[in-house]
Formats: C-alpha cells, structure tokens, sequence
C-alpha cells in the first residue's frame, strides 16, 4: 500500500505532530515500508495458532503475604500537614451538590 503526502500529514495532524515538508517525504517512505511489512505478516497461516496476550509467558514476581506490625496512628499523624488526631484532613475536591 502506498501512502500519499496527504495521508500521513493528516496522520501526523491527528497525533498532534508537528511535520516538515522535509520530514513528510521521509515518513511517507517509512510508514508504507511499515504497512507494507504488515501485509506481508497477515499473509502467514495462523489456523493453528492460539491467541495470546503476549509473546512471552509473563510471571508476577511477588513477596510474600506476612502480617508484620503497623505504624501507630500518633506516629503517622505526625508528619500529617493537618489532622484531627485520628485521620489526615485534607482539602475537599468533590463538590456535595
């Protein structure tokens, strides 16, 4: 496929970038090579291949869950800008009406 100047200077508008003349021939060139690439990949066979959400098997590496002494209230409220003495007050930023 093959993109026009005018095709990738709207791109380029849509995504809010800033393009030169000098610069749009360029991508021109780049993003039809790109598509072009692309078209090739949707010509494998992939019948047999099942979806995935990633190339690779991705495991989460985690600590573990231990129940370790928390910080006294007095202790956290201490390094509070404000507080009542039992919890952080902090300015209102949803309006009750």
């Amino acid at each position: 496929m093959e993109l026009s100047r005018d095709v990738v200077r709207k791109v380029a508008d849509l995504a809010r970038l800033k393009v030169s003349e000098d610069e749009l021939d360029s991508l021109v060139t780049d993003l039809s090579a790109m598509i072009g690439y692309v078209q090739v990949l949707n010509e494998v066979d992939t019948t047999d291949v099942a979806p995935m959400v990633h190339a690779v098997e991705l495991h989460n590496v985690l600590r573990s869950d231990s129940i370790v002494e928390s910080l006294p209230r007095a202790e956290a409220l201490s390094n509070a800008p404000r507080s009542d003495g039992s919890y952080f007050l902090v300015p209102a930023i949803i309006d009750s009406e």
